[in-house]
């Protein structure tokens, strides 16, 4: 299809390409290409929705009960008593965080994660802080998720147990492929195991708490042995902090939605909160439901049988269909947790990008419409993690939610900022910034006390978190994060200063070029040789011909067939005696370029031999690109390739 428009004298022809990709491996595995104009039809419902953006807050009660025993062991299993207050104490907080989400939902509906509210009410640096830190929660929720996916695995199939590295990391790319087909595909084939894992967990706390309250629920039969991290010590104020901020991971995953909005069909703001209120609904009731029985059933925490598996085989009477179900259901919610991550890290690095803040790369859309580049990014990675820490999650737990709550801070704050702005707006009166409108309305001081309430909230959470993990692995996300804040800072300065140079502002045209010089660089006499000097003489009549001789006799033969076939072009040879070949042609060029005239051009016309198959590069010496590769960054100078296909 074309068309053609003239414009202000110009004509502009506009043409569709016609060209489809064609069917290989890749689509084979992630499916057809889809076309831009299919982009809207890609969003989803409130359904599918909480299976994308809701497993990986869900996936936490498989494993946030368990860290805080974890930490109380080192105290006795009489410290297992506060596993239910501190449950509780943690569900509050989820429903202040909720609820400043919420709001901050409806003020965004094009997406309003942490870094989208930082930028455009706190800055460029906590911006930039509130990125890096939800990168690594992305990262890191990815890897940890799948190691307690394969820790339930293992807790079934104990001889597994040495292939946990293994089974993690081929978890990851499997959900990474699912996830290049796309939004709805990876929607459907996670809503199903979804709900199957809440109605499990469901069941079990519910037969739980009935065998509990008629007297027949029992404890552990068979626990494993207790494992503590430390020497037996006293229930100190520090080690319940110490608990609570394990227990906390829970509310990671709590932000996704904000940051999807743009997933949901319209009215997308609408979508996105109902289906955050169900989320946090499910979970609150799930965390404290597993908190109140870890402690009547003696659940021990332990690397080879999680809780989970210790609550379901006691609810259950054994390791029958129901426990295998739910430990299958168990596992397979932990391993979709990584779908949250691989469904908001794209679209983070995407915003990012936009602003200058990430690669460019990171903008494009593949052949399904989605940010493959920061899909693969973020499967490289945290297989990287997963392997660095033997897939343990207990040596991942603390690098894991400092990162989450430092951007739950800055984004409440963000948003507090955002209500005292439309507090100062006149009746009426109207405010455009980069990712909403702010709109004059009623109940501003109400809305900015609950996100600086939320703000305290999670601040106070993420000190604990690090004081009192710092010793055990926490520093490194504590020194991660400032480090990634200044690699993103070096990535903006380097676009904002090629803008400037590339800027039209104040740009004149440069004279005309009173001479234009052209050096053909060659190693022999042959039809790909001439061909470059046919292409040099249409752009100039000044052509120099220079050859790099390291044999003399060699040196004899190019100058007397370039007598025959150089067309009268004058012929330079340089000498080399240490048999060097760029060394003497570069400090030519030099010489050439310090002697030059004001607006001289000088390009370099490079021949290059093509042979007929790509493995054939292998027998030849490409002495061309090396050349190239060195002249790219000589200023002033022009390099120009002339491929010579060999048939």
């Amino acid at each position: 299809m074309t068309s053609l428009e003239r414009q202000n004298g110009t004509a502009v022809q506009r043409r569709t390409a016609e060209h489809k990709p064609r069917r290989s491996w890749r689509t084979r595995l992630i499916g057809r290409p889809l076309e831009t104009a299919d982009s809207p039809h890609q969003t989803v419902g409130k359904l599918i929705g909480l299976a994308i953006f809701a497993s990986d807050a869900l996936s936490s009660t498989a494993y946030a009960t368990q860290e805080m025993l974890l930490v109380l062991a080192a105290a006795g299993t009489m410290a297992f008593g506060t596993v239910f207050p501190l449950s509780i104490a943690i569900v509050i907080l989820l429903a202040i965080v909720t609820l400043s989400y919420e709001q901050t939902i409806h003020a965004y509906p094009n997406g309003g994660g942490s870094y989208i509210v930082a930028r455009d009410n706190l800055g460029d640096l906590p911006a930039r802080t509130a990125g890096a830190a939800l990168m690594t929660d992305y990262i890191l929720t990815v890897a940890v998720s799948v190691s307690s996916g394969v820790a339930q695995v293992v807790s079934a199939i104990p001889s597994w147990f040495d292939y946990r590295v293994h089974l993690a990391v081929g978890m990851v790319l499997f959900v990474m492929i699912v996830n290049l087909r796309g939004v709805r595909e990876s929607g459907k084939a996670f809503a199903i195991p979804t709900y199957f894992f809440v109605a499990s967990m469901y069941a079990t706390v519910v037969v739980g708490l009935v065998r509990y309250l008629n007297g027949s629920l029992g404890t552990v039969p068979n626990p494993p042995p207790l494992e503590t991290l430390h020497e037996l010590q006293a229930l100190t104020p520090f080690l319940v902090l110490h608990a609570f901020s394990n227990g906390s991971a829970a509310l990671t995953g709590v932000e996704a939605i904000s940051n999807g909005i743009t997933a949901f069909r319209e009215p997308r703001s609408r979508n996105a909160g109902i289906t955050l209120i169900w989320m946090s609904a499910i979970l609150g009731t799930l965390f404290l439901g597993i908190g109140f029985l870890a402690g009547p059933i003696g659940a021990i925490p332990s690397e080879y049988e999680t809780v989970i598996s210790q609550l379901a085989r006691t609810a259950f009477g054994g390791q029958g269909v129901l426990y295998l179900g739910t430990i299958a259901a168990t596992t397979v919610i932990l391993i979709m947790a990584t779908n949250t991550s691989f469904a908001g890290f794209p679209r983070l690095t995407a915003l990012m990008a936009e602003d200058g803040f990430l690669p460019r790369q990171f903008t494009y859309r593949g052949s399904r419409l989605v940010y493959s580049r920061g899909i693969f990014a973020l499967a490289v990675i945290a297989c990287l993690l997963i392997i660095a820490f033997g897939a343990s999650v207990t040596g991942l737990i603390p690098l894991y939610a400092i990162g989450v709550y430092l951007s739950f801070t800055l984004s409440q704050a963000g948003m507090a900022r955002r209500w005292w702005k439309i507090g100062r707006l006149q009746p009426g009166a109207e405010a455009k910034e980069r990712g909403s409108t702010l709109r004059s309305q009623p109940g501003w001081k109400t809305k900015m006390m609950i996100n600086g309430f939320g703000a305290l909230c999670t601040a106070v959470v993420m000190v604990v978190f690090s004081v009192t993990k710092f010793m055990e692995g926490a520093w490194i996300v504590l020194v991660l994060i400032p480090l990634l804040v200044v690699m993103l800072r070096a990535i903006s300065n380097h676009y904002r200063r090629l803008a400037q140079d590339l800027s039209l502002e104040d740009f004149r045209e440069p004279p005309p070029v009173p001479r234009h010089r052209i050096l053909l660089p060659i190693s022999s006499v042959h039809q790909g040789t001439l061909a470059a000097l046919r292409y040099a003489q249409m752009l100039s009549n000044d052509v120099t011909a220079v050859h790099v001789s390291t044999d003399p006799e060699e040196a004899e033969r190019v100058r007397a067939q370039w007598e025959i076939w150089g067309k009268g072009v004058r012929l330079v040879i340089l000498g080399s005696p240490y048999r060097l070949f760029l060394e003497p042609l570069l400090q030519y060029i030099d010489e050439l370029a310090s002697q030059r005239q004001p607006n001289e051009t000088i390009t370099i016309v490079v021949p290059q031999f093509v042979p007929r198959r790509w493995v054939h590069n292998l027998l030849h010496t490409q002495t061309a690109m090396m050349l190239r590769l060195v002249l790219l960054f000589k200023r002033g100078v022009i390099i120009t390739d002339v491929p010579y296909q060999v048939e």
